[in-house]
């Protein structure tokens, strides 16, 4: 009784409490369809719309298939999060694999928490849910933070405190999607590692860029033969500038989130260079020197 009552209590703390209240067993809590936000109750899966902030846009048939016997055989350990939207309605904000896989095992209902939440708030939790809890490949991960940064305005230091990872780590998810079409989508049908990718991002051309994959996939090369190709690279083309250092390059990612503008960063052979902030008018100017002095 007094477990069941800490749980509860748990859940009004937030997306860190619920997580934890979620593991083992799940609490059978008997409510009124009137009930109060916060606690669980089975809701009917044709009553529930999808997360329009989802994240993850990719689902394995297989591993679809595998959780619907599992769910058949022991049931939803987990419930997964809704938020009322309306008489009866619910829309999804995380456990999107685990709905489709009740859905496919025949279940016409699901244990669900309630929430409340609006859009800003309901981004928030599903993205921060979904990097913690969800195996994203590396595209989704950096697309989830990007989304927060921008979306959510999150700064990145805040970011960093509620994902558990540091300012570089997410720098480095964010600049992936500086690289061409067909790269990213390499890295996310896991063809190539996020090794792979941050080496790629050392070579500014496109075309290089997109050689290189191509040598990647064909060769089957690890990451430190692609590392030795862009050294190679850069000594046949002395002449041109030098690739950013990646510290550089981390800086210079992390500028342009926390600014929300435009971030040029030059540096010749010999150390000395320039950081160039765009804007796009005087009240642009004045709201960037704000971030700036702040």
């Amino acid at each position: 009784m007094s477990d069941t009552h800490g749980k509860r209590k748990a859940l009004g703390r937030g997306l860190s409490a619920l997580l934890e209240a979620s593991e083992g067993e799940v609490p059978q809590t008997e409510v009124k369809k009137e009930f109060t936000s916060g606690f669980i109750t089975q809701v009917r899966v044709d009553l529930i719309e999808p997360n329009p902030f989802q994240p993850r846009t990719h689902f394995s048939d297989n591993e679809l298939r595998e959780l619907a016997s599992s769910i058949q055989e022991h049931g939803i350990i987990q419930p997964i999060s809704v938020r009322k939207i309306g008489h009866e309605r619910y829309q999804l904000i995380s456990g999107e694999r685990r709905l489709k896989a009740s859905i496919l095992s025949g279940l016409k209902e699901v244990p669900a928490y309630i929430r409340l939440a609006n859009d800003e708030q309901m981004l928030e939790m599903s993205l921060v849910e979904n990097i913690q809890r969800e195996d994203l490949n590396p595209l989704e991960i950096a697309i989830s933070f990007q989304r927060l940064l921008e979306e959510c305005r999150i700064r990145q230091e805040d970011l960093s405190q509620k994902v558990g990872k540091d300012r570089s780590t997410i720098s480095n998810y964010i600049r992936l999607l500086k690289l061409p079409g067909e790269i990213q989508v390499a890295v996310r049908d896991n063809l190539i590692s996020m090794g792979h990718a941050r080496t790629i991002l050392g070579v500014e051309d496109e075309k290089n860029q997109l050689l290189i994959l191509k040598r990647i996939l064909e060769r089957k090369l690890s990451v430190r033969q692609v590392e030795e190709m862009v050294r190679n690279l850069g000594k046949t083309r002395g002449q041109e500038k030098p690739a950013l250092p990646s510290r550089m390059e981390e800086v210079k990612t992390s500028l342009s989130s926390r600014l929300g503008s435009k971030v040029e960063l030059k540096r010749n052979n010999k150390g000395t260079g320039s950081i160039i902030i765009a804007f796009k008018s005087d009240e642009d100017f004045d709201r960037i020197i704000s971030k700036i002095d702040s």
